[in-house]
């Protein structure tokens, strides 16, 4: 399995109006090798607060196709990102998974 992860800072009191964003997706829920999309908010920072997307798929080769979809595209047009002035910043980190374990 791959995880990325996109670390979203934003104003102090805005991660909940992210989050809203979030829950209309634009179709990577629909895309091959997509397992799961979380969002994280990051507690206990004092200066702003911060979104982690960890999306997890089946392997590497599977999200990159994502990252040149069309439906990729449509979710990050720049007349999205526009309306998005409480955005500080991001950080995006990839991993491959290790080892996993569930209950």
């Amino acid at each position: 399995m791959y995880v990325v992860t996109n670390a979203i800072r934003v104003k102090k009191g805005y991660a909940p109006q992210l989050v809203e964003r979030f829950k209309e997706r634009k179709g990577i829920e629909q895309s091959t090798g997509f397992i799961r999309l979380e969002l994280l908010v990051t507690e206990g920072l004092e200066d702003h607060d911060e979104v982690r997307v960890c999306t997890t798929w089946e392997n590497k080769d599977s999200f990159i196709a994502w990252t040149k979809s069309e439906a990729f595209r449509k979710a990050h047009e720049q007349k999205d990102r526009e309306r998005l002035d409480f955005v500080l910043g991001n950080e995006m980190f990839s991993y491959k998974v290790a080892l996993s374990v569930e209950a």
